[in-house]
């Protein structure tokens, strides 16, 4: 299931970045903070 992911402004003009390297497996869970 896609699920969005609210990602920190590096800029006040910054609309959209992309993830460059994902640290999580398939399956790990994902907390806030």
């Amino acid at each position: 299931m896609a699920e969005v992911i609210n990602m920190p402004r590096l800029s006040d003009t910054m609309e959209e970045g992309t993830v460059a390297k994902w640290l999580k497996k398939v399956g790990d869970k994902v907390e806030e903070g």
